[in-house]
């Protein structure tokens, strides 16, 4: 029994610390005959012993052996169970690239290559740009006016948007353009969309998934020529029309046609397309006056080939084009940024409208897949934290100048439960937005990450707007020129919604493409598998199948004992602060990297139907990339000591997350008993993470509630100057002076509680405080101007009887329905 539990001691050791098999077979053989030697051990024993060592041990070592035996039986099981890949999954299985997200799939996260990643900067002339026309237009910005009273942006507005190049960030210079990172795109939405959801809807669409992006990616030096100079100066407005009514998500069933023909123009025929088509929810489309379409192109009568369906094809197309109905708006939950319909029927393109010409027709699926990575990657998780922003430092003011029961109303721990989970989330949201950016700035198209970052930040947006309309309440509710809040809360569902609703994203996209994408052996083993030579597929699917199932064998072994604590001794880079958060993302990317590998391996490609497994297995790699990133943030930041309740509490809310999914992945796996191995492997002791506690939760709450530099970090990059329309800067001003005169306010109170102040009315208790020689002519002076700003922060709007009358809006009924 001694030897057989050294055997499998030092199995285990080798697994745990991921030794080659020639290293485990030599490292076993020695201290197996060292034993036998050196102990009293019977010959039987010792035979059996080395006998039970040396048949796994030539297996393992000897190659050919093993591929006849069993690699080869394998491979025929593998060819059978691998998933049929459809060429549209196959393409945007192909479109991206990944990088960090492949890290933590590998059960031992290199952090160096995580620290290696250049801490994200801003140019001079990207910072100026901030500081300039941004700043400019953020003090335009009278949202209340664009969506309440106008329906729209004024033409100064529109204007100054065009002509400072806001739409033309991501044109190179040489076409006239801003040129600017990713991250200058990133920083620009969330200043301007902490002001404005209107404004940076506008701004976005250009700069992601619309006719610029794919000009820039895919388009012919003609198109580039004559498009982006026109893009870049403003005289052109793009949209681009993706979504039909029956093809929302599943854009690649697209019913939208071009059939290839000819047509006399000016009495020469012209070859082109004639497009019949029906999209809706088009940003930009009422105003557009170029916009690109994804439509299935085909040849009936064979003028290009001998091939009738083409496939998915991109076009631009002017809107001004006969046939073209364009111009119509859709109301998007009362924020009425310019979207609508674009419907066409048999409108003529000649062939040079096809982006990137005709080498390109049948390629629309793989542009738009390489397009959407980057899309993702910054419109939505900038906008989102560019309100998260703006939230957090509006509800931290209001919390500390609201009072109730003679308290702030930030001091209650309802409000403080409320508050952290704010100020947390919104440091997650910034962290991954930042990240991600920089992502596209090293030249990547990071499908996964930005699928994680669009679907958690505009999740985690949503979260934080209830909060924040929970301790506003009424205040958040009243719509008008004084509300901050309502559009916010109002337009949540839209930035969750567009470029693929969450849901869809978190059941088929995140794990569904980095299962694939993101393991270390997955797709190399079925691109082996699918090798033309037999031989050369048999020798690759060999080296990488044993490969993989020592890669899981001691994710196994390395969950099993982390599981039991040793994670607490795996090596972490940073001080005592930062190595147990980076120990715990050790032990998790074990544990996702065994239960990925158990998923695929029992449930094959039935796994695709799997959502819920899949899902789960999703929010594990989500929220491992989360917590990656509020450490880069963290030490991007300079790592400040008086951030770490901030940092902690985010980092504790992403551990809890992944313990909990994967906790309920195993309870609901399909198969029974291995969903209890599972449990039972990673979980050895039972589940122990908890949510951030309440000590943590007060610290953070309290940083929200008063100027510091923490609050001033976590809030950085949204509009903080006061201006005519900037209620959230106005009400931190009055923050401060309500800090300042609090022990005026607290002298007043003791006095009216020993009864030196008998008056109810506050006006009337204050001219006694006066009269009493309480306070003096000077506290008096400053008192009642910070009580009257302090009121009109939390002042509410009203309006006239007949201030909703719309009836004058429409002439008829049926001009209101949609057509």
């Amino acid at each position: 029994m001694a030897l057989l539990g050294m055997y499998i001691l030092v199995t285990l050791a080798c697994a745990y610390v991921r030794t080659s098999v020639k290293t485990w077979t030599l490292a076993t053989a020695i201290v197996l005959i060292a034993s036998i030697v050196l102990t009293d051990s019977s010959f039987w024993a010792g035979f059996f012993i080395l006998l039970l060592f040396a048949l796994p041990a030539l297996f393992l070592n000897i190659k050919s052996i093993r591929q006849q035996y069993f690699t080869q039986h394998f491979l025929t099981f593998f060819r059978k169970a691998l998933p049929q890949l459809s060429e549209t999954e196959r393409v945007a299985l192909e479109a991206g690239t990944v990088h960090w997200d492949a890290e933590l799939f590998s059960g031992k996260p290199n952090f160096k290559r995580l620290h290696n990643m250049k801490k994200p900067e801003l140019s001079t002339e990207e910072k100026a740009f901030l500081d300039g026309p941004v700043q400019t237009l953020c003090e335009m910005i009278d949202e209340h006016e664009y969506n309440h009273v106008k329906g729209d942006m004024p033409k100064k507005v529109w204007e100054f948007i065009a002509n400072e190049k806001f739409f033309a960030m991501i044109i190179p210079k040489e076409y006239g353009g801003l040129g600017f990172s990713a991250l200058a795109h990133s920083y620009v939405l969330q200043k301007v969309a902490s002001r404005s959801a209107v404004a940076g809807a506008t701004i976005a669409v250009p700069n992601s998934l619309g006719p610029a992006e794919l000009l820039l990616h895919y388009g012919t030096d003609e198109q580039r020529n004559h498009y982006l100079p026109r893009l870049a100066a403003g005289k052109e407005i793009p949209c681009f029309g993706l979504t039909a009514p029956s093809a929302g998500s599943d854009a690649t069933s697209i019913p939208d046609k071009g059939v290839v023909c000819k047509k006399k123009i000016d009495g020469k025929e012209v070859l082109g397309i004639s497009l019949t088509f029906d999209k809706r929810y088009i940003t930009l489309s009422p105003v557009a006056t170029v916009v690109g379409l994804a439509f299935q192109m085909t040849d009936p009568d064979k003028i290009l080939g001998d091939r009738e369906h083409l496939g998915i094809t991109l076009a631009l197309v002017p809107s001004d084009t006969p046939g073209m109905d364009i111009g119509r708006r859709h109301l998007p939950l009362d924020v009425l940024f310019m979207n609508g319909p674009v419907r066409g029927k048999d409108v003529f393109v000649a062939m040079n409208a096809i982006i990137g010409g005709e080498k390109m027709i049948g390629h629309g699926w793989r542009m738009l897949s390489e397009v959407l990575a980057v899309g993702r990657a910054i419109s939505l998780p900038s906008s989102s934290t560019g309100g998260a922003k703006m939230v957090a430092y509006a509800t931290g003011a209001y919390a500390r100048i609201r009072k109730q029961f003679n308290l702030p109303i930030g001091r209650f721990e309802g409000i403080e439960e409320a508050l952290c989970r704010i100020a947390g989330k919104t440091y997650s949201c910034a962290a991954v937005s930042s990240m991600t950016a920089a992502a596209v700035d090293r030249g990547e198209r990071p499908s996964v990450p930005s699928a994680i970052a669009k679907m958690h930040t505009t999740d985690m947006a949503r979260d934080i707007i209830a909060d924040a309309m929970d301790i506003h309440g009424g205040k958040g509710i009243i719509m008008g020129p004084n509300n901050y809040l309502g559009r916010a809360w109002m337009g949540a569902p839209i930035w969750i919604t567009v470029e693929g609703a969450n849901i869809l994203t978190r059941s088929l996209i995140i794990f569904g493409q980095g299962a694939i994408r993101c393991h270390p052996y997955v797709l190399k083993e079925m691109e082996a598998a699918n090798l033309a030579d037999e031989e050369e597929s048999l020798k690759t699917f060999d080296h990488l199948l044993f490969k993989h199932m020592g890669y899981t064998f001691q994710n196994a072994v390395r969950s099993f004992f982390m599981g039991l604590g040793s994670w607490r001794l795996e090596p972490g880079p940073g001080d005592k602060f930062t190595k147990q958060f980076y120990s715990r993302i050790t032990r998790y990317s074990a544990a996702f990297g065994f239960a990925a590998d158990v998923a695929m391996l029992t449930l094959g490609g039935s796994l695709k139907k799997r959502e819920s497994t899949s899902a789960r297995l999703g929010d594990v790699l989500s929220h491992l990339y989360m917590a990656s990133a509020v450490l880069k943030r963290y030490r991007d930041q300079g790592e400040q000591s008086a951030d770490q309740p901030l940092v902690a509490w985010a980092l504790h809310h992403h551990f809890y997350e992944i313990e909990q999914a994967l906790k309920i992945l195993s309870y609901n796996f399909p198969n029974k008993a291995v969903g209890f191995m599972l449990r039972r492997t990673i979980f050895p002791l039972g589940t122990h993470e908890l949510p951030p506690g309440d000590r943590l939760g007060h610290k953070v709450a309290s940083l929200m509630l008063s100027p510091n530099e923490t609050r001033d970090r976590l809030c950085d990059g949204i509009d903080k100057q006061v201006s005519e329309n900037n209620l959230v800067a106005k009400m931190n001003q009055v923050l401060a002076k309500v800090i300042d005169t609090e022990p005026l306010e607290r002298r007043i109170l003791k006095a009216e509680k020993s009864g030196e102040i008998d008056a109810i009315e506050p006006t009337e208790q204050l001219n006694q405080a006066l009269e009493r020689d309480i306070i003096n002519k000077s506290e008096f002076n400053t008192l009642t101007k910070v009580r009257a700003q302090v009121a009109e922060v939390i002042a509410v709007d009203d309006f006239p009887h007949d201030a909703f009358d719309r009836t004058q809006a429409y002439t008829t009924r049926e001009e209101a329905k949609i057509a």
